[in-house]
């Protein structure tokens, strides 16, 4: 395992060809019984250029290493260097910015972040519905797992839900669909009601083929918190509740009505609130807005469809720096790497009632 006062030990781009295709490979960088994580410090130029047959062996390696895999890759890197980059879990720059982050929470959550990276590289060469269905099936493995139950050990129980207003508003104005998340002291966090009700509206607009754009936005301060947290943990057993995703998941729908659907965000787009919004052809965000992927911490890998859904826009690479890192970006560097498609100056997102 990783402990907290262990630092690993960055490999030379030498170092590391050695190490990945060694036949104990896996089991050096594996969390139960080595490293734990691979960061190689690639080139910028190389010394005794390696044969295309080695790299190309090492690439296949690093697919299938037990361990998230991270390159400190210079601006300008050797052809070998860049030959390999692809074929890692996150690209940073040289300096190392930005790792310190990535390598604390690996540490503090090996399993899971073990569980994301084999997901993504999964996922990448996967359709949407049989993406969503790997996601859910890894996710409902951590939540039998030790770091997932440590997590719900930490959490105290919260009030419970009081209003009668809708979970989402459905409202139709000629042929548009209006669906609004509508738990707004709750920054709309993505509980059973509000997936349940967003579900509903969905599979209206599925179903009516006279409804041409479908518009969804959040009450409130934010377009979504993510999961609710005071319902984490509730679920009967971990195969049930992959029965459940599978049944009624939002996101499936949102891919379906992609072409026909617009997302409108605000304030926090945390977990689900940035992992839905992501489906669909057109997201437009408010200069205020930040994006988070925060399952790690609990112990979970994205489970909204955000392991499907954001590589398909920012790449994989970036989708696992977000979630290994669990930093937040703002709207403008959402924007830069297509995670929203413009940003709306003085926007009101939400419809008056």
């Amino acid at each position: 395992m990783i402990r907290a006062a262990e630092e690993p030990r960055f490999l030379s781009l030498p170092e590391a060809l050695d190490r990945l295709l060694s036949p104990y490979a896996l089991e050096e960088f594996a969390p139960l019984t080595g490293d734990g994580v691979l960061v190689v410090d690639l080139p910028v130029e190389d010394r005794q250029a390696p044969s295309p047959a080695r790299v190309e062996a090492a690439a296949e390696a690093l697919a299938e290493l037990a361990c998230p895999t991270v390159a400190l890759a210079p601006a300008d890197p050797s052809p070998a260097a860049a030959a390999l980059m692809p074929a890692f879990d996150v690209v940073l720059p040289g300096d190392a910015a930005g790792l310190e982050p990535i390598l604390a929470r690996i540490r503090a959550r090996p399993r899971a972040a073990l569980a994301l990276v084999q997901l993504l590289r999964h996922n990448a060469k996967l359709g949407i519905h049989e993406g969503l269905i790997a996601e859910s099936l890894v996710y409902s493995t951590l939540q039998a797992g030790p770091e997932f139950t440590e997590w719900l050990e930490t959490r105290s129980p919260g009030a419970p839900e009081t209003t009668d207003e809708p979970a989402v508003r459905i409202e139709r104005v000629d042929t548009t669909l209006f669906l609004t998340l509508n738990r707004p002291a709750r920054h709309n966090a993505f509980g059973v009601a509000l997936r349940d009700g967003l579900v509903e509206g969905l599979q209206l607009a599925v179903s009516d083929e006279e409804i041409e754009k479908v518009v969804l936005a959040g009450a409130g301060q934010s377009f979504s918190s993510g999961g609710d947290l005071d319902e984490f943990g509730t679920f009967p057993d971990p195969a049930t509740a992959h029965t459940v995703r599978s049944i009624r998941n939002p996101g499936r729908l949102l891919a379906r009505l992609a072409n026909r659907c617009q997302a409108r965000v605000h304030g926090a787009c945390i977990g689900a609130g940035a992992e839905l919004p992501a489906f669909v052809s057109r997201v437009s965000a408010a200069p205020g807005a930040f994006f988070q992927l925060p399952e790690l911490a609990m112990g979970l890998v994205p489970g909204a469809g955000g392991t499907v859904s954001l590589p398909r826009r920012i790449g994989r690479q970036r989708t696992a720096w977000l979630a290994l890192g669990g930093e937040r970006i703002d709207a403008e560097t959402a924007l830069a790497w297509g995670l929203i498609d413009r940003i709306e100056p003085d926007a009101n997102f939400v419809r008056p009632r």
